[in-house]
């Protein structure tokens, strides 16, 4: 039944205004997705199912839980509790489910490799416990290597970002319901879950940096199984702010479920005017895929059919005589792109991904790979003509001092452009205005760009 209320707000469909905004918003990065248990359909041998539903099953049987007993159909909540009235050991129901989890060994679902393939999305929060996201970053960015920094919530241990999400220089996947493990710190059941969200209350027990991220960029609910009280909570707590007072940012529910609770919905449309309800987390996803896809398609025509797509992740040392890539953090995919390419020309590249380490010693490590590298690629786009400030900066400080050293004409800096940023009007030292800029427009790396730099690195090696 559709009241008043509900037919006032859009429910399943966002315009092509509210689409455009979004789209922008990602590819500007300030877009967090905080993902939830609707996007984990997993292959079982009795058909695709929802983790969650398996996962009921599953531990039901391994604490031999009496599921005639429960609800139907029946939640892990529901098991959990169960097996504690029948004085089982709340410790074993952990154990038993982890193990259930590792020896199933599932393939990340389609939609979480969707929205792991986006590059903009360096920082996502889970709201579920398994590693199937962290497994889909990897698959998608790194060529299943375990490059994901992942992080996880509970109460006992308060674990924040190690940054500033500007600084973080890998993709971060925050569990805020906790990660499986075999102790009971993680979220199976709704008491678990009041204990988390009373502890993430706590002025001394919230990560501060997350809130922080979350407070100040758009959200993505996608997935959630938030009940009505809870969803309220949860957007609150976020926020941190009256839902009503005027705010900068907003946020998409896409899921299953909330646009059929009409109490939720004429809260958010009268509260929460920021708010947007979408039907269906996987129908987002993929519409969401369709749409990026479009837009992007002008940037990909620029990008020769053979250019590599897949990234492995630079050397946490770097080799000698490696041509060194400066750059600031939001440039990151056109820089993997550069990468790629070149070292499918046979050059070695390597650049500060990991920037986990922090202080002198990560200074002079630096310091000392600028002073070992073959060639330094300062890459200038409208990112850091916005940024006056940055490491990066500090690197091509570095560069220039070491070219000081060397004869007039030597070739060292190369300086390169990924957007329609000039030399003329970047914002870069002068000694870089003296020379060649070359044009890599989105991180595509022209064939005689690739021939001159592998010449140059061959001839300095011999």
């Amino acid at each position: 039944m559709t009241t008043a209320a509900t037919a006032q707000l859009p429910m399943s469909v966002l315009d092509d205004d509210a689409w455009d905004d979004l789209l922008s918003f990602i590819e500007e990065r300030r877009v967090i997705p905080i993902l939830g248990p609707e996007l984990l359909q997993v292959a079982t041998d009795r058909g695709p199912r929802l983790l969650y539903d398996w996962l009921a099953e599953k531990l039901a049987g391994r604490l031999n839980v009496d599921v005639s007993q429960l609800p139907q159909p029946y939640t892990l909540n529901d098991v959990v509790c169960w097996f504690l009235g029948a004085r089982g050991r709340r410790e074993e129901a952990y154990v038993r489910l982890r193990s259930i989890l590792k020896d199933a060994a599932f393939e990340p679902p389609r939609a979480l490799r969707r929205l792991a393939a986006i590059p903009e999305f360096d920082l996502f929060v889970s709201t579920t416990f398994d590693p199937l996201l962290e497994a889909a970053i990897n698959l998608e960015r790194f060529n299943g290597a375990s490059f994901t920094e992942v992080l996880s919530y509970s109460p006992n241990r308060v674990v924040d970002l190690p940054f500033e999400r500007d600084r973080l220089q890998r993709p971060v996947v925050y569990h805020l319901f906790g990660r499986l493990s075999a102790s009971p710190s993680y979220v199976i059941s709704d008491e678990d879950l009041l204990e988390f969200i009373c502890a993430l209350q706590s002025e001394h027990l919230a990560p501060e940096k997350l809130f922080h991220e979350l407070e100040h960029n758009h959200l993505l609910f996608i997935g959630s199984n938030f009940t009505n009280w809870l969803a309220r909570l949860f957007l609150r707590m976020a926020k941190r702010q009256r839902l009503s007072d005027p705010r900068d940012v907003g946020e998409i529910m896409a899921d299953d479920h909330t646009s059929e609770d009409e109490r939720l919905v004429s809260f958010l449309q009268q509260v929460s005017v920021r708010t947007r309800i979408y039907l269906g987390a996987e129908r987002f996803v993929d519409e969401l895929h369709v749409r990026l896809a479009a837009r992007r398609k002008p940037v990909a025509a620029a990008v020769r059919a053979g250019a590599p797509t897949r990234f492995l992740p630079p050397a946490r040392e770097m080799p000698d005589n490696a041509v060194f890539i400066s750059y600031a953090r939001e440039d990151l995919p056109a820089v993997q792109q550069i990468k790629a390419s070149l070292e499918a020309a046979g050059i070695t590249i390597w650049f500060d991904m990991d920037r986990l380490e922090a202080g002198d010693d990560y200074d002079r490590k630096i310091q000392r790979n600028i002073a070992r590298c073959s060639y330094f690629i300062p890459v200038v786009s409208a990112t850091t003509q916005r940024r006056l400030e940055g490491y990066f900066r500090r690197e091509w400080s570095y560069a220039i001092d070491r070219a000081r050293n060397m004869a007039d004409g030597a070739l060292f800096i190369v300086p390169v452009t990924i957007d329609a940023t000039s030399a003329a009007e970047a914002l870069v030292p002068d000694k870089f205005k003296a020379l060649h800029f070359n044009q890599l427009p989105g991180g595509a790396v022209p064939a005689d760009f690739a021939q001159r730099l592998g010449d140059f690195t061959r001839a300095r090696q011999q």
